[in-house]
């Protein structure tokens, strides 16, 4: 029996296709408390400026029930410091809505506290709190080891939004996709 060509070729092509969405599939990035879970509580990081600068202080308490961005880097890079700008002026914005902000650095380089006071004064951060934290960040968050920055978006301590990205995978676009999830969250 002979199998025709055009048969042969569609199947190759479905093959192909499920391999990518395989491929596709392995490679999302989970990190962090997931859209629809409970944010999962207390930690102390050391509050590098805001009302509690210079103490460890919980975030997650403070900001109890408000809407919150809170976003986990491991470093600063001009995308992270544009993400924050960009952050710190949608919580401005939104400051009727009581919208918090907070960005946690999971490094313990001993410069870093001074380093992140001077980008929040060079780039005049107005009410995004900058925090510094252990490497591997609050045990019961889960950020993952190859998370260069994770946005976990939530209110009432309920996740609504959750992005994660590797090293040089946070650009202009990515963060315009972080403020549209603020601002759905705010619409609700």
């Amino acid at each position: 029996m002979k199998r025709h060509p055009i048969v042969a070729a569609a199947l190759l092509g479905v093959v192909a296709l499920a391999g990518v969405a395989v491929s596709q599939e392995k490679s999302k990035l989970v990190s962090g408390p997931q859209v629809g879970k409970e944010v999962p509580g207390p930690f102390h990081p050391l509050n590098v400026n805001g009302p509690k600068a210079g103490k460890k202080n919980c975030l997650y308490c403070e900001y109890g029930n408000a809407p919150v961005v809170m976003v986990f880097a491991r470093e600063s890079s001009p995308a992270v410091t544009n993400l924050i700008k960009k952050i710190d002026q949608c919580t401005v914005k939104h400051e009727k809505e009581e919208l918090n902000s907070c960005v946690i650095f999971l490094n313990d380089a001993e410069a870093l506290p001074k380093q992140l006071k001077s980008l929040v004064e060079k780039e005049g951060i107005k009410t995004t709190v900058l925090a510094v934290d252990n490497r591997q960040g609050p045990e019961d968050y889960k950020i993952a080891k190859d998370a260069d920055v994770t946005v976990v978006v939530y209110t009432d301590r309920n996740v609504r939004a959750n992005r994660a990205f590797r090293r040089g995978e946070l650009n202009d676009r990515q963060i315009d996709q972080v403020l549209a999830d603020v601002r759905k969250m705010l619409a609700k």
